[in-house]
């Protein structure tokens, strides 16, 4: 009897020592190589695909208000009807050129556009009064209003057509159109056809500047016909020891803690001081870095698009978390193990 309770108290052993070795084989051998799978299995996978409520409040909070009476401003294509009530006969309908000028009884080519319809009237006014009328009163009235409309497109809540009430900036704008999605990218995009040839073209406007740094001067103003782009932002991907594995959209200065954050923060065997991050370069060539979240600079580094990360894991804590007891034979326990990384 003790005999037999020797032999198996043995093959208890052995078998502990075996299952031990085995898992010290696996964290040795194949944690390496399961990170480089990982990597090599986000970068097949990589796409570029296609801000935040924190960043719309601060385009809102910067907004600036216009005033409630201000009349929107005049463009090309509009159609106005003019009176001048000292003058009935020189009542008529004109619409504004693609220039931006209007051709009047008894005036040359007046510019028109990037007035309001009150302005306009004051400046026609001084006009007459200048040669023809002592004391004229003009009255303008807008039957077609046509020029002064912004369209918005992209990352932008809700996108479409908008009139602009006023002369407003690319903030204003912004607001006027419910702000940034969270897909919203870094940049926007102002396209604009001007009336020469050197006011037509693209501005493309660092939105992280404009709102978290408050550059003013990116705070360009908005015309009537522009477009207002704004991209998708790009992709990073995590993989490893994390609680989400897959891929998330970049937000505006995403750096490495919040990256892991995104993705549900580490699991209980995952290694801080040891994060891989991929990279292409500007020669589109992979580099790799080894990163430390302990390491406070780590910690704060910026996350670009196309990024890969691969949390590591310790080798106790795989061994913590694969282990495991079964009871087959009464009063003798058997000890299993299985890595937990395999089942990601």
């Amino acid at each position: 009897m003790c005999s037999e309770k020797r032999q198996l108290g043995r093959l208890f052993l052995r078998r502990m020592l075996l299952i031990v070795s085995l898992a010290f084989l696996a964290g040795c051998t194949n944690t390496a190589m399961t990170k480089n799978q990982m990597v090599e299995t986000r970068i097949a996978k990589q796409n570029r695909s296609s801000k935040t409520n924190e960043i719309n409040e601060k385009i809102f909070n910067q907004v600036q208000p216009a005033p409630a009476a201000t009349d929107p401003l005049l463009g090309s294509g509009d159609l106005l009807e003019m009176k001048v009530f000292e003058a009935p006969e020189l009542v008529t309908q004109v619409r504004i050129s693609s220039r931006g000028f209007i051709t009047l009884p008894l005036l040359t080519d007046v510019e028109a556009a990037g007035l309001t319809a009150r302005e306009l009237e004051m400046k026609i006014e001084g006009l007459y009064r200048a040669k023809y009328i002592r004391d004229p009163h003009v009255s303008l009235f807008v039957q077609e209003h046509l020029s002064q409309k912004v369209t918005f497109v992209g990352q932008i809540k809700s996108p479409g057509t908008y009139e602009l009430p006023a002369r407003i900036k690319l903030l204003d704008a912004l607001a006027l159109a419910g702000g940034l999605t969270s897909k919203a990218g870094g940049t926007a995009q102002v396209r604009r056809v001007g009336k020469t040839m050197e006011d037509t073209g693209s501005y493309i406007v660092d939105l992280d500047r404009l709102i978290n740094e408050g550059a003013a001067e990116l705070n360009i103003p908005i015309h009537g016909g522009d477009i207002v782009f704004v991209e998708e932002g790009g992709m990073f991907y995590v993989d490893g020891a994390v609680r989400m594995t897959g891929a998330f959209p970049i937000k505006s200065t995403t750096t490495l803690e919040e990256a892991i954050m995104t993705a549900g923060g580490f699991l209980s065997y995952a290694d801080s001081e040891d994060v891989i991050l991929v990279r292409r370069n500007a020669e589109n060539k992979r580099e790799v870095k080894h990163l430390n979240l302990e390491i406070a600079k780590h910690g704060s580094y910026p996350i670009k698009d196309g990024d890969i990360l691969v949390v590591g894991s310790t080798f106790w804590g795989r061994l913590s978390s694969g282990s495991g007891f079964s009871f087959g034979i009464p009063f003798i326990g058997g000890m299993s193990y299985s890595n937990p990384q395999r089942y990601r």
